[in-house]
């Protein structure tokens, strides 16, 4: 890709941009000046009695965790469905995405990775927290932690590890640094056994992190009993 240069470290490939905007926070910095304004309302609203805080975290959670992965999985599921959709994915993300109604902010210029049996693929933001807010809704934590800005570069398996699961040795790593004007999001491998799934219930194995690539999609045999989908 023209935006993007590539260096070989360690056995994998790195995707970087050098043209980081730093308004999402400056380098050495894990809270940008908003962040920084966004908390200390939240702060004296807490102080003044005006926002319950637990409220607050729940809600937090609800976005984070269901209501903006959920239109990832949504994304996900018609590519594992539709090879037609799925191609478009890998050509034009950010058409293929606003075509199912997802686009705004830190979705402008989208670009969709496809794990393959070879190749695993990660993301990660070096300098600040760039992600795409529209699929994924609100990044983790540990996205925006130092450690993992850094260690998703120089040890891409050891950080797989910390999230529970290893691949095998033969497959290539390529960790993809997003900016303020291109977002990445993985395309996790569709799992074996769910021939004849609705989309919806193929939505429900794709997990936040899968997308990340920092996790895989759920085992069809979790979800088939809830869900209803057939093999």
């Amino acid at each position: 890709m023209s935006h993007d240069s590539h260096t070989q470290r360690d056995g994998h490939h790195v995707a970087h941009d050098h043209h980081h905007d730093h308004e999402h926070g400056r380098e050495g910095s894990t809270l940008s000046p908003m962040d920084l304004r966004v908390r200390a309302l939240e702060s004296l609203l807490v102080e003044k009695g005006y926002v319950d805080p637990q409220a607050l975290d729940a809600l937090i959670d609800t976005y984070q965790h269901q209501v903006g992965p959920r239109n990832g999985a949504r994304v996900v599921a018609r590519a594992w469905s539709d090879p037609a959709y799925r191609a478009w994915l890998l050509e034009d993300a950010t058409a293929a995405i606003a075509s199912l109604g997802y686009s705004g902010r830190g979705g402008e210029h989208m670009v969709a990775l496809e794990n393959t049996p070879r190749v695993h693929n990660m993301v990660v933001c070096t300098l600040c927290s760039c992600y795409p807010w529209p699929v994924l809704g609100l990044p983790p934590v540990w996205y925006k932690s130092a450690p993992y800005r850094s260690r998703a570069v120089i040890d891409p398996r050891g950080v797989l590890k910390d999230f529970g699961f290893e691949l095998p040795e033969d497959v290539e790593f390529r960790v993809w640094d997003s900016t303020s004007e291109v977002r990445y999001m993985v395309l996790p491998m569709r799992p074996e056994g769910v021939g004849g799934w609705s989309e919806a219930a193929l939505a429900e194995l794709v997990t936040r992190d899968s997308m990340i690539g920092t996790g895989l999609p759920r085992a069809p045999a979790a979800a088939r009993g809830s869900q209803g989908g057939g093999a």
